[in-house]
């Protein structure tokens, strides 16, 4: 019996195979894309076929595994040098989201410490890197589960055990989004397996509706309690019905919890913060960038205005991301290590420890 987080699989690998579910022909269409080679990748991430900031790192290591499965080389220096321009190339597809950045890295270094080491030869280099891709495709479903897991617990302290609660969600953070079960919507499907969640409201999520497309495509292949507003509509939602919780994703953390996610985002925080309604952010501890002081360092993607309207007379501003300050996140940061407020003293503690897996990972350690 498949579980709820199988049913909307949105990445097929086996060794030697690599496919994603094309996510700008759902929910009409349900379509393999086979990825063969980086490009392939490249494309799919910049196009937004596959999107999520961890699945863009998934999918982009995975399409180096797929390369080095066919590498003919056996030359050291050749396959390290491939290695690097492949993941070069990646991490160009989109800049805001972390995850790929930094999977990039843990893997440049890791194959120049198999490079130097004179007992690793070719095909162990190769293996040894292929390895790494598996073993953190296989890493983020569990990852999930934890965030998955303390968001619920900690959205449910203080509550009797019969209450429910009602949540609002911005854009697509679940199984189509990583490798499984999802970060904030996988919150979500927590609530839902423990009998808690009366009800989830997503928005559409313009421009790209990933909300009206992948969120609701989620929900409903789940059977989850749900319904679907526009945009413009979270306002007076907030002032109308009683919302427990406002729970989103994240495709890049500054140190000091400044949040770049998708744009509306940062508009559902301020309506949250006057109507007094605790604001979440769910991510794996691979999101957060503690090189980035404040949310102001982080770069912004901007998309062609064609994906906001058919017309040609008139100019067109699309930020496909927006900063939620760190003093907006009121409910707190969920990650797999536990919740988090952002500026306490445990959330400090947490940062000092990315940067030390940061440094761990500049040592070759992926």
């Amino acid at each position: 019996m498949s579980t709820s987080s199988e049913k909307c699989t949105a990445i097929f690998y086996k060794r030697g195979s690599l496919g994603i579910l094309d996510q700008l022909l759902l929910p009409e269409e349900s379509r393999v894309l086979p990825i063969a080679t980086t490009q392939d990748a490249w494309k799919a991430i910049q196009t937004m076929q596959v999107r999520g900031a961890p699945a863009i790192a998934i999918v982009g290591i995975l399409s180096v595994a797929i390369e080095l499965n066919r590498f003919a080389s056996m030359d050291k220096k050749e396959i390290h040098e491939n290695i690097s321009n492949w993941l070069d190339y990646l991490v160009t597809s989109r800049p805001t989201a972390v995850n790929m950045r930094n999977a990039a890295q843990q893997f440049k270094v890791l194959s120049s410490r198999l490079l130097e080491d004179p007992a690793v030869d070719g095909q162990a280099h190769k293996l040894r890197i292929i390895e790494a891709a598996e073993k953190m495709f296989e890493k983020d479903v569990q990852t999930n589960r934890h965030i998955g897991k303390h968001g619920a617990e900690f959205i449910l302290r203080g509550l009797k055990p019969s209450d429910k609660v009602t949540v609002l969600t911005v854009c697509n953070t679940g199984s189509l989004a990583t490798a499984g079960y999802g970060t904030a919507l996988g919150v979500i499907r927590s609530l839902h397996e423990a009998g808690r969640l009366e009800e989830v409201i997503c928005t559409e999520t313009r421009p790209y509706n990933q909300g009206e497309r992948l969120t609701a495509y989620e929900l409903m292949t789940e059977k989850m309690p749900a319904t679907m507003i526009c945009d413009n509509m979270v306002s007076f939602l907030m002032k109308r019905k009683n919302i427990n919780a406002v729970i989103v994703g994240a495709d890049r953390v500054a140190a000091n919890g400044d949040t770049a996610n998708k744009i509306g985002t940062y508009q559902a925080a301020i309506v949250a913060k006057y109507h007094e309604v605790p604001f979440y952010v769910a991510c794996p501890s691979t999101t957060v960038d503690p090189t980035m002081r404040s949310g102001d360092e982080i770069p912004i993607e901007e998309r062609p205005g064609r994906e906001i309207t058919t017309r040609t007379d008139i100019p067109c501003w699309n930020p496909a991301f927006d900063i939620t300050s760190h003093t907006l996140i009121t409910g707190g940061i969920i990650t797999e290590c536990g919740v988090f407020a952002p500026g306490s003293s445990e959330w400090k503690r947490f940062i000092d420890g990315c940067r030390c897996q940061r440094t761990e990972n500049e040592n070759g350690e992926c």
